[in-house]
């Protein structure tokens, strides 16, 4: 009588706690994997291989040999290899490996000597914002708030 309760009610609390650990971890792209298309996650994210496409999520990490070529939107961003395209975000940090070709719109900036960055830096006071996307075109905002069509 006692045994049988207690084994289901252990077997539904590792349940419970199997589907949040799924909700926080971690999404690699591995350095062999081309991803083309739009990556959209709740969680954090790892970039080691190429991205062709807009990323948008909680932590984004872009290892050295990782290459995104789309914009980016995240609340913390660290850059070790190569971005091609506009970066918002609250926290942005490029190391010493980082090619940056595009601009930074951000909260928080920090650079390492021997980053690369061509594109303009800029301070904004809140860059996580409802979603919307900043146009900008030769350093002049030219919309902002844009909401993205869903295909």
């Amino acid at each position: 009588m006692f045994s049988k309760a207690s084994k289901t009610t252990q077997t539904t609390n590792k349940s419970g706690s199997h589907g949040t650990e799924k909700k926080g971890g971690l999404s690699v792209i591995n350095a062999d994997l081309r991803v083309t298309g739009d990556l959209i996650s709740e969680s954090d994210v790892q970039v080691d291989g190429s991205v062709n496409g807009d990323i948008r999520t909680r932590t984004l990490t872009i290892g050295q040999s990782g290459e995104v070529r789309g914009e980016i939107v995240a609340e913390k961003i660290r850059i070790c290899g190569t971005v091609i395209g506009q970066v918002r975000a609250k926290d942005v940090s490029l190391s010493d490996t980082a090619r940056m070709i595009g601009d930074i719109l951000h909260e928080s900036l920090s650079i390492e000597p021997g980053a690369h960055i061509e594109g303009h830096c800029r301070r904004i006071e809140s860059a996580a914002d409802e979603g919307g996307l900043t146009v900008i075109q030769a350093g002049q905002v030219v919309a902002a708030n844009v909401k993205k069509e869903n295909k």
